[in-house]
């Protein structure tokens, strides 16, 4: 395993790991769920993705059970949550990024995750209703208090972190160290051109999600289009708008594993290492629902070399 600085911070997180977005407490078992998790653990893997709104809650709860049943040390892994779009949703103050909703996120987070503090805690969204100002003295008080060590956003505009930053000098406040974008091959515009001046300046880390565009960037929908996978669930069904009716996203598919076959390697392994090769990519979430998925994909790191110059140039042209 490559273990990369999350932007300017001393943390070393693995290029590589694992997140729970709709597969724990949802798609796969919870027995599944831990032999998942100790692959990935076992494999050099050391930061663990989750969130409140996963599968209401219960997401973490699986999370949590088995790190209690684990016993690895604490200080050997991260483990992070997220804060938006609440659990619950019973009553207006259980969802947003106000003072009240941060502060009980938290708290519920680390009880369902059995963690005393959360290394990283994102806003999973921008807030409109809420001052940016309010949530990052919130975050602030959070880690003083020592219940977070590091927080971030999550599909925030360049805009709007780069207010949290001028909210946190102007006060002497901890800062976002982190931002959590989708970022693929079909999906660059945000990571490569918006969010650019933002490493530089202020040295963000991020943890990419779906660098295999839930899958479609695995080939595996080119010929068949199989009802086991996240995009026939109900309420993603906005995925399968995303990408199985997009017919120049498939073209680009076809293309890009013409690449990959030349190279004898899978499609999704390209796809990932791509994605690892970006010098702005702390760590990429991988996630899985079949251990055997779990460790194909954790070679990618071995097939970076692979992509040569020449490589690089053809697949920015099957993707253009």
């Amino acid at each position: 395993m490559e273990y990369r600085k999350l932007g300017k911070t001393g943390l070393p997180v693995s290029a590589l790991s694992l997140g729970s977005w709709v597969t724990f407490g949802n798609q796969i078992g919870d027995d599944v769920a831990e032999k998942i998790m100790k692959i990935a653990y076992d494999n050099g893997i050391n930061f663990f993705d989750n969130a409140e709104a996963y599968a209401r809650g219960k997401s973490e709860k699986v999370m949590g059970k088995i790190l209690k049943k684990m016993k690895w040390d604490r200080d050997s892994y991260c483990v992070s949550s997220k804060v938006f779009f609440g659990w619950k949703k019973e009553s207006p103050l259980q969802k947003g990024l106000h003072r009240k909703h941060v502060f009980e996120a938290c708290h519920q987070a680390l009880k369902r995750l059995n963690v005393e503090y959360l290394d990283l805690y994102f806003c999973h969204r921008p807030d409109p209703e809420t001052a940016i100002e309010e949530t990052v003295w919130m975050m602030h008080n959070l880690i003083t208090q020592g219940k977070v060590l590091y927080w971030g956003t999550s599909e925030w505009s360049a805009e709007q972190i780069t207010e949290a930053h001028t909210v946190a000098e102007k006060h002497h406040l901890f800062s976002p160290s982190m931002e959590q974008p989708q970022y693929n091959l079909l999906h660059r515009e945000r990571f490569e051109v918006e969010y650019a001046p933002l490493y530089s300046k202020y040295g963000m880390g991020t943890t990419i999600w779906s660098p295999l565009a839930s899958g479609f960037l695995s080939g595996k929908y080119l010929e068949t289009k199989p009802d086991d996978t996240r995009m026939n669930l109900d309420n993603l069904k906005w995925l399968k708008e995303q990408w199985l009716n997009n017919e120049t996203a498939f073209e680009q598919v076809k293309k890009l594993k013409s690449i990959a076959d030349e190279l004898g390697i899978s499609l999704a392994k390209m796809s990932l290492a791509w994605c690892l090769k970006n010098p702005n990519v702390s760590t990429v979430i991988l996630g899985a629902t079949k251990t055997e998925q779990l460790k194909e994909n954790l070679t990618a790191l071995d097939v970076i070399p692979l992509l040569t110059d020449e490589v690089m140039k053809k697949i920015e042209t099957a993707v253009a």
